[in-house]
């Protein structure tokens, strides 16, 4: 057992308050997010708000899996004490995914962005954190398109301005991957290629419908 807690109410009105506050962000499908239960939010990665974006978004309260180097002076205080996990990319990962793992046993919601680093957020690749947890937690993965926390020449650690319109879209869904003699190996590994696939799609379609593009660079 880890000592981490689920989001509580505070930190969630915090993001809600960047999200709709400082930001104007439109949530699409959100009716979408099983209300009750294990469930794993997988969303594309672009910009240094995108976990705050999430949070706020999110019609649950989510324990997000961040980076390591984000828990240092007051802001590593704030993501502590919101219950956010910090996960140590060089080692790994192994305890991050063990915490994650504990929320979901204890029908929270976690935040993940499979691919890892912000970049285009194109959703090209996956790495497995999303659906081992998937698999070992049994819980279902939903995909979510962030569109326009990052414009092209932006740097990945540029903050948008007040009142940015910015979107959030969640996805069907999507149940973990079992065939019939699947190993969980097999299964982490079917998963996967299932919620890349999926979020992959969920960003292109959101792109043509908003009408909001991905950062070229």
């Amino acid at each position: 057992m880890t000592d981490v807690k689920l989001m509580p109410g505070w930190a969630h009105g915090i993001g809600k308050f960047l999200a709709h506050g400082v930001w104007h962000t439109r949530v699409l499908g959100a009716e979408l997010v099983p209300g009750a239960g294990p469930v794993i939010l997988a969303a594309n990665h672009v910009s240094v708000i995108d976990g705050p974006l999430l949070a706020g978004a999110s019609p649950r309260r989510l324990n997000i899996l961040v980076k390591e180097e984000m828990f240092h002076g007051p802001i590593g205080v704030i993501l502590r004490g919101a219950g956010q996990i910090p996960v140590n990319r060089t080692g790994g990962g192994r305890s991050a995914l063990v915490a994650g793992l504990e929320v979901l046993h204890r029908g929270g919601a976690v935040g993940v962005f499979p691919e890892g680093n912000r970049g285009r957020g194109d959703a090209a690749s996956a790495r497995a954190g999303v659906s081992w947890l998937a698999v070992h937690g049994d819980a279902p993965v939903v995909p979510v398109a962030v569109l326009g926390t990052r414009r092209t020449g932006e740097g990945v650690n540029h903050i948008p301005g007040l009142r940015r319109r910015l979107y959030v879209r969640f996805g069907e869904p999507l149940a973990p991957v079992r065939g019939e003699g699947m190993s969980k190996r097999e299964a982490v590994s079917a998963t996967n290629d299932a919620v890349r696939l999926a979020l992959s799609a969920l960003v292109a379609e959101s792109v043509a419908r908003i009408g909001v593009g991905l950062p070229e660079d």
